[in-house]
């Protein structure tokens, strides 16, 4: 059986309104559970001083209102600032705020778009297939971050692919894999692409593209060897690596 959690009592009669969101939270525990459901997002809008007079003046939590606003004078980290708030509220075990704290300082020297990525890995991995899938999205038909290299966002379409497959809708998830082939040249990603164009075309159509390459009739029958133990999605390896060098050659001639 689970143990007791006693809530505050104090609600705040005017709500702290997060602006990124257009959220209003009007109790700690609120507060605490979209930090803890939104690390990825945290930014500005929760630390800062607005936030630290507000737990003052609604929550009455004098305490915890000096103590960050005490850190914000310090320079202090985005990390201790939240993970502050969150023991404050005394809804969370040690093992839990030590989870927090990983992942934090995992985000810590990330770009926005990375946090992105970890995000949509994070709700791929979790089962939230549909909303790791929108985040992949946002970020490939967002504004590209040129200082990050191509491979990244090669990366994400690989992601994305995979995510597509679980969903058994193979056709998009074949586009995703092609794209990331032509981005990283991995031959898993490549494998995967083959698979893919292997469950949703017709014998045809399947028959067709294998006869562009004799690259893709090798894959093909490595697939129907290890199609009992392989998934869609995961790390393939059909080769030696001298092998995707040839992979990679044969690809680029074909476009």
């Amino acid at each position: 059986m689970g143990s007791l959690i006693l809530c505050h009592e104090k609600k705040a009669k005017q709500p702290y309104e997060i602006s990124r969101i257009h959220k209003k939270i009007f109790t700690i525990e609120e507060l605490c559970y979209y930090i803890c459901n939104n690390l990825y997002l945290i930014d500005h809008t929760i630390v800062n001083k607005q936030l630290c007079d507000w737990i003052m003046e609604e929550l009455r939590m004098e305490t915890l209102a000096k103590e960050l606003k005490s850190s914000l004078r310090k320079n202090g980290s985005e990390e201790q600032f939240l993970l502050t708030i969150l023991r404050a509220s005394s809804i969370y075990t040690d093992k839990e705020l030590g989870r927090v704290g990983d992942v934090l300082q995992h985000l810590k020297n990330q770009k926005e778009v990375e946090r992105q990525k970890f995000k949509a890995d994070n709700l791929l991995q979790s089962g939230e297939t549909e909303a790791a899938v929108l985040t992949y999205l946002s970020i490939i038909h967002g504004e590209r971050d040129e200082t990050l290299e191509a491979k990244f966002y090669g990366k994400v379409y690989g992601c994305l692919g995979a995510a597509y497959g679980r969903m058994f809708l193979y056709e998009e998830a074949a586009r995703m894999y092609d794209a990331a082939f032509q981005i990283c040249e991995e031959e898993s990603m490549l494998t995967a692409f083959i698979y893919c164009c292997r469950q949703y075309m017709t014998r045809e159509e399947y028959g067709l593209l294998l006869s562009k390459s004799t690259i893709y009739g090798t894959i093909d029958l490595l697939l129907r060897q290890k199609e009992k133990e392989t998934e869609i999605g995961e790390e393939i390896t059909v080769s030696a690596p001298e092998q995707l060098q040839l992979y990679k050659k044969e690809y680029r001639r074909m476009y």
